[in-house]
């Protein structure tokens, strides 16, 4: 079985690796996006305000499970102390399992937690849409809860397509969207050992999963002019596919991004 090269966030990424040898899947961690928190004065103002309003949100929408690690890190008792969001009435919306079990870690009661169906073909935006759409009524606010990118240049707060999406489908609905920034995205800054490792998986067999199309962006700024024909890559959503093809990664797969339907698509390129 071909070795797989986890590329998710370092802290889902180590989560992943011991799900896959848990299965028989022989797994490492490239983290090809760092994660940390927003150190500016205008994001953690935001923050905090947003913390104190919690009672005026219809929901809060997580876009990951860093969105909730950081919204909650500065302040633990708001879903540890008295279960906040169920005596408010708040829901917490998650577009994946995976940000469901850390809403879940946080303290949120499962109750007050909405994904998508377990079969949906895709954890999305579209998919959490269809099970929350029936929520909103005119004049309710969610908060999007999501991260920001940092460049060269400094820092930009693009919403994501699915974020974007599901914004309109908000208002369309008669409710209102607010945004706040719980953490900060960037480039991996690689080692020695790291850049051997990638340059190795490019050609060796290596299936890259990918699970984030800003991620395909820093792995070919990480190893500029590296051949990626030989590469073979396993994404979990389409538009994360297209990155991967037009960064000319010579395989490219797709699976639902549960772990039954990564485990089973590495087993039958084995």
């Amino acid at each position: 079985m071909p070795r797989v090269i986890v590329t998710r966030p370092a802290r889902e990424a180590a989560h992943w690796v011991q799900l896959l040898g848990e299965r028989g899947v022989h797994a490492v961690a490239l983290p090809l996006i760092a994660i940390g928190p927003c150190r500016d004065a205008a994001a953690e103002q935001a923050l905090t305000q947003a913390h104190a309003r919690l009672a005026q949100y219809r929901a809060l929408m997580f876009v990951s499970g860093n969105a909730v690690f950081h919204f909650f890190e500065p302040n633990k008792a708001l879903a540890l102390d008295g279960q906040a969001l169920a005596a408010i009435k708040t829901r917490a919306w998650a577009p994946g399992p995976g940000t469901a079990r850390a809403l879940e870690q946080a303290g949120v009661p499962p109750g007050c937690i909405d994904g998508p169906a377990p079969d949906a073909p895709q954890f999305d935006s579209e998919a959490l849409w269809q099970q929350v759409s029936g929520q909103i009524r005119p004049g309710d606010c969610v908060l999007i809860v999501r991260g920001r990118s940092s460049t060269p240049q400094g820092v930009h707060e693009s919403l994501g397509n699915g974020r974007d999406w599901l914004a309109r489908q908000i208002e369309a609905a008669g409710g209102t969207v607010e945004f706040v920034v719980a953490y900060q995205r960037g480039a991996p800054h690689f080692s020695a050992r790291e850049v051997a490792l990638a340059q190795q998986a490019a050609c060796d067999g290596s299936i890259w999963l990918l699970s984030s199309s800003e991620a395909v962006a820093h792995l070919a700024e990480a190893l500029p002019g590296q051949h990626w024909g030989a590469a073979h890559a396993l994404a979990t959503h389409p538009r994360i596919a297209e990155a991967a093809r037009a960064a000319g990664f010579g395989t490219v797969r797709e699976c639902r991004p549960a772990l039954e339907d990564v485990v089973a698509s590495i087993e039958s390129a084995a």
